[in-house]
């Protein structure tokens, strides 16, 4: 019979391994709100805090003010989405230098030149990875989507 009791609690203990996902918890997932950045145009987060780790969803160059973007060429609307991801950051104590990844999505490569200029603003030194891929079409009609991956280093 113990053998039985033996079998049933190491089973159970494989079940809770497999549903936790066999990793140690560091930390709930934290549901970032910036009210200083547009808010979600869909079924989604501005930004997901997991530890010391911040997963920012995409954003485009929309005024948070207006709901509209900053102006229509695509100088403005990538000035305003890393205006909005940086707030996102702030928001949970973050900056850009805890960024460690970004991911740029262009309806137009041929803007790729005046992109990295004003990444160049933002990003200074120790640039994070990224890459920019162009796109046929972006939430909205946006010409510029960007993406960022945060790191906190302690």
């Amino acid at each position: 019979m113990k053998p039985i009791l033996v079998l049933v609690a190491v089973s159970l203990v494989a079940v809770s391994l497999v549903f936790s996902g066999c990793s140690e918890n560091k930390g709930d997932r934290e549901i970032i709100m910036c009210p200083n950045a547009p808010a979600a145009i869909g079924p989604y987060s501005q930004a997901v805090r997991v530890g010391d780790t911040m997963y920012l969803s995409g954003q485009l160059g929309l005024d948070p003010a207006t709901g509209k973007f900053a102006a229509q060429d695509f100088e403005s609307q990538a000035r305003q989405a890393l205006k909005n991801q940086k707030a996102i950051l702030e928001t949970a104590g973050f900056s850009l230098k805890d960024v460690v990844q970004c991911q740029v999505f262009v309806t137009d490569m041929g803007n790729y030149p005046l992109f990295n200029t004003i990444y160049k603003e933002y990003f200074t030194e120790n640039y994070p990875a990224r890459a920019v891929l162009e796109v046929s079409r972006i939430p909205a009609d946006g010409s510029i989507e960007i993406m960022m991956t945060a790191v906190q280093r302690k």
